[in-house]
């Protein structure tokens, strides 16, 4: 997009544990640019965070004087500034209200975005970045129902009227990695292409037994064992199964869900819009600057831009 047609209103980031992506926004909220790094907080050394965005963005910096908005794992205890967590409901005037400003040294201001925090009955649950992805979902229509964001925690979020109403964490991605790491499972796991048909057969045995996870994962040893499925399509079965589990648990008490949106930009989420589908839920895939157009609303309703 045309610098001179589209005009530069604020600078969005998006600082997660493992990546960073920031996108100059203009005055409709659309993206005029985007940069990544793989400089996630746990991949930035000595704390040089300050550095570290100096050079992502210190192009678009020294032209314009634009506010900054940051959100992410970069606010928490590991990351530049920790921020406390906002409870439910929670909307856009409610994340602008708890804005966090800090001027680095070389006399920027950078805004932090909070996370969100909700109690259920076994204990808290939190989020850092996934807010400002959801408040964006709102630009584009997307104000009520469920959403999903896979990942090595993933994330089922309700909203209602534009507002993350409640939300649930699942360790699935993680489980995954420790169990193909970790146990005898990953002995038998080979690096063969995707095989839909064995993660369609786990993500059913997920969503069947969802209570007895505990013994459903031993079949991901007997199953090639027995020539039930091949040996190269032992880790799409295990996913296929963690993922059908934490399906089955997302949605147990929501018999009548409508659309799942899916926020992700992987082939993780096109995994899960096969389980999902599956599942027998309709789903829809969230564009990939959804965040950017969440930094853009939370700056609005804070007056930041016009």
């Amino acid at each position: 997009m045309n610098l001179a047609v589209s005009e530069p209103a604020l600078i969005g980031v998006d600082w997660g544990t493992s990546s960073l992506r920031a996108f100059l926004i203009d005055t409709d909220g659309q993206v005029i640019e985007g940069v990544s790094s793989p400089e996630g907080i746990m991949q930035v050394s000595g704390n040089t965070f300050e550095a570290v965005l100096d050079r992502l963005i210190g192009p678009w910096v020294s032209q314009t004087d634009l506010p900054i908005l940051a959100s992410g794992m970069i606010t928490s205890r590991n990351g530049w500034v920790e921020t406390p967590y906002e409870q439910m409901p929670l909307g856009a005037c409610r994340l602008a209200q708890a804005l966090v400003p800090h001027d680095t040294e070389s006399g920027v201001r950078v805004h932090f975005v909070t996370g969100a925090s909700v109690e259920h009955a076994g204990g808290p649950d939190v989020m850092r970045g996934e807010e400002a992805q959801i408040i964006g979902a709102s630009a584009l229509g997307l104000s009520e129902g469920a959403f999903v964001m896979p990942g090595t925690h993933s994330k089922w979020v309700q909203v209602a009227d534009g507002k993350i109403v409640d939300f649930s964490t699942y360790m699935t991605g993680e489980i995954f990695a420790a169990l193909k790491g970790h146990t005898i499972l990953g002995t038998l796991m080979t690096d063969d292409g995707f095989s839909e048909e064995a993660f369609a057969i786990g993500v059913n045995a997920g969503l069947e037994g969802s209570s007895n996870l505990l013994h459903s994962l031993f079949h991901v040893r007997t199953l090639p064992l027995m020539g039930k499925i091949p040996k190269g399509a032992t880790a799409d079965y295990m996913s296929g199964l963690l993922i059908g589990t934490e399906i089955a648990a997302a949605t147990i008490d929501e018999p009548e869900m409508g659309a799942v949106t899916i926020v992700g930009r992987n082939d993780l989420s096109e995994r899960y819009e096969v389980a999902l589908r599956l599942a027998g839920l309709e789903c829809r895939q969230a564009p990939n600057d959804i965040v950017a157009k969440g930094h853009f609303l939370i700056a609005q309703a804070a007056g930041l831009v016009g």
